[in-house]
């Protein structure tokens, strides 16, 4: 174990604290799809990666920057996961008991057909800014992840404005509250669901974006990203858009952390300390609440 300076304290803080900001858009979408329909869409990580790969394919060919890609990601995500809920998941007997079941297929079969297409080669996006870095009072902050934090936090911002100040966000939180009240005061709990759907795979595609400049990824990697996510959310509240955003930047801090303090190869069993912790200490989350059966 090394105990760090101070300067290299604060310059973990600073990076943990950016990383954190993209795995907070990373989670949102899962947090929000649980918190209508309250289903854990396992899939979430490959749709992160499959954003990642169609990032990629974009700068590789066409010499899109990844984060004008975003622009063409997220409405392609959208439609996908409209389609997805409307003619996958609701016809589906008990959703929120086999759903879990079906999206684990359906991330098996993207994991799949990455795998045969990509083969199993880490690719990364390396914008001409990649190796960059902003100096302040002697702390460095990568080019790549000030973009990242930035684009992700004014994409959290956005959807935080859709929930609190629309029509259709006052719906969404009405139908997380209560679907059935919502639906006696005329909400197209149905059409809710869709959409929150849709919105929350758009995040996972801009996630994907934003990951793609930061870490290297492969098919099989939709595995530990489904975990991390998962763990965000579970630690900051099922269904709680802020508590994700506590919990992502608390466990960034955490992993970066971990890799100055003890070594690299521990600091992803940070996110399974916190889940298994939150789990048994308090299984609400930090801003979640307890889910009572009506019987």
């Amino acid at each position: 174990m090394t105990i760090p300076s101070f300067h290299l304290f604060v310059q973990t803080l600073i990076l943990g604290g950016l990383v954190g900001g993209v795995y907070a858009l990373m989670a949102s979408g899962l947090t929000l799809i649980f918190g209508v329909m309250r289903v854990i869409n396992v899939a979430h990580g490959a749709f992160l990666i499959l954003g990642a790969y169609i990032t990629y394919e974009l700068f590789q060919y066409f010499k899109i920057d990844p984060i004008a890609s975003i622009l063409i990601t997220m409405p392609v995500f959208f439609g996908a996961g409209w389609l997805i809920q409307r003619y996958m998941l609701s016809r589906i007997a008990n959703p929120e008991q086999t759903s879990v079941l079906v999206t684990f297929a359906l991330a098996l079969v993207l994991e799949g057909i990455l795998g045969f297409i990509f083969q199993t080669t880490a690719r990364m996006v390396t914008p001409s800014y990649t190796s960059d870095a902003f100096i302040f009072a002697t702390y460095r902050f990568p080019v790549t992840r000030l973009i990242g934090f930035g684009t992700a936090l004014l994409i959290i911002l956005l959807l935080y404005l859709i929930l609190q100040y629309t029509n259709l966000g006052r719906a969404i939180r009405a139908t997380t509250q209560d679907p059935r009240a919502a639906q006696l005061m005329g909400i197209n709990t149905s059409m809710i669901s869709a959409f929150t759907f849709a919105l929350g795979l758009s995040t996972a595609a801009a996630g994907g974006s934003l990951l793609s400049i930061i870490y290297s990824f492969n098919p099989s990697s939709q595995a530990d990203w489904i975990a991390r996510t998962l763990s965000i959310i579970v630690l900051g509240g099922m269904g709680s858009i802020p508590g994700a955003l506590i919990a992502a930047l608390t466990l960034g801090v955490m992993e970066q952390m971990t890799s100055i303090v003890v070594t690299l190869y521990w600091s992803p069993i940070v996110f399974y300390f916190f889940l298994f912790f939150t789990l048994i200490i308090r299984p609400q989350g930090l801003l979640g609440e307890i889910i009572r059966e009506k019987g």
